[in-house]
């Protein structure tokens, strides 16, 4: 497998909840936010290797009225605070039952963030715990890695095409295949 075959990585996209930070169910608290283990120092790698990082996220508590816009707004400050700044986030703010083209596992947010960094989809990567952060990244056509936690289930790490241990991992796994 050649290098040319392979599309140049130039950004890592990451879910948020259970992949960057820990997972709090419906999360409104910006107090409750920590980050997950690893991943400020795969975030400044990534930056400082020249990488462009964002963030793609489902956040339907707010069309099920559990979060406000704003409670996502605060959270999604207190991840940058904790983690550095990202040069794209995109948020879906639908329920499964909305049928939008943004939520996670349909590839709208991927493809949205990919145009907004002026990349094509091939040239990124999503990095999930679940997967339908997987799925987004196969149907925008970017590469995506499952790094699992305790609630991922069986048979989304057996579909999974890259499965990492952990987010140093996942960005090993990356990089390895873009070399």
């Amino acid at each position: 497998m050649g290098s040319s075959e392979t599309p140049q990585l130039k950004a890592v996209l990451f879910d948020r909840d259970g992949t960057l930070v820990v997972d709090v169910p419906y999360n409104g608290d910006p107090s409750l936010v920590r980050a997950m283990p690893g991943a400020k120092a795969v975030l400044d790698f990534l930056r400082a290797g020249g990488y462009a990082v964002g963030v793609i996220t489902n956040q339907s508590g707010v069309a099920r009225g559990i979060l406000t816009a704003e409670d996502v707004v605060s959270v999604n400050a207190r991840v940058e605070e904790l983690l550095g700044p990202f040069d794209v986030w995109e948020v879906c703010l639908h329920s499964a039952e909305d049928g939008c083209p943004c939520r996670k596992p349909a590839p709208g947010m991927v493809q949205s963030a990919c145009s907004r960094l002026g990349i094509l989809a091939s040239e990124a990567a999503l990095v999930g715990d679940i997967g339908s952060d997987v799925q987004a990244a196969a149907a925008a056509g970017a590469r995506g890695i499952l790094v699992p936690t305790p609630v991922t289930r069986t048979e989304e790490v057996d579909e999974a095409k890259l499965v990492a241990r952990d987010l140093t991992h996942a960005i090993d796994l990356l990089l390895e295949q873009a070399s």
